[in-house]
């Protein structure tokens, strides 16, 4: 899919969908096989990663801090309001620099709930998301060709093929979770 892989998958990565590791690997790999592209394999993935998190902060926006709530349980949710609600910018600074399991899209919801700026996330992720893929990319480019070997084995084919099927099931699930909750309006 060329420049446009790393965009679309940056958009489902960034959203409700379970990717880990997703565009990074994509990164990683067309970088290694085509070094010359690697900064517009940089900066599609920084921007579908941007649009992705601008349609997660549209819809946590809409469920409020009551659907909110529901989603993350009553518990939780004072915990999540005192970590991030008053240190929403380095909390996404640093979302979007982590890699998976770091909980992104948590992260993303819970601040936007908090009516932090969206076009302020929307800034940092950007930001820390080309910055994320340029690391990637330096490490693809010194380290890519002997990853590629590796990843062109049978044992490792069959185990991303695993991977992939445990990544739907996941997202179906985080999909219907959030569908089945009760909008606030």
């Amino acid at each position: 899919m060329g420049y446009f892989g790393p965009f679309l998958m940056g958009i489902l990565d960034s959203s409700f969908l379970v990717l880990p590791f997703g565009n990074d690997l994509i990164v990683f790999g067309l970088v290694a096989q085509r070094p010359h592209g690697t900064p517009w394999y940089v900066l599609s993935a920084a921007c579908g990663s941007t649009i992705g998190a601008a349609i997660l902060a549209t819809v946590s926006r809409k469920l409020g801090e009551e659907g909110l709530r529901k989603i993350v349980g009553e518990k939780r949710y004072p915990k999540l309001k005192g970590r991030i609600g008053n240190h929403s910018a380095a909390a996404v600074a640093v979302a979007g620099f982590s890699p998976p399991p770091f909980p992104f899209t948590t992260v993303i919801a819970v601040v936007s709930v908090f009516d932090y700026s969206i076009w302020r996330i929307l800034a940092i992720n950007f930001v820390t998301r080309a910055a994320r893929f340029t690391v990637l990319s330096v490490l693809a480019l010194k380290f890519g060709k002997q990853v590629l070997r590796i990843a062109r084995s049978s044992p490792f084919e069959w185990g991303m093929a695993v991977f992939i099927a445990v990544c739907l099931v996941a997202s179906g699930f985080s999909i219907w979770h959030w569908l089945r909750k009760p909008h606030i309006p």
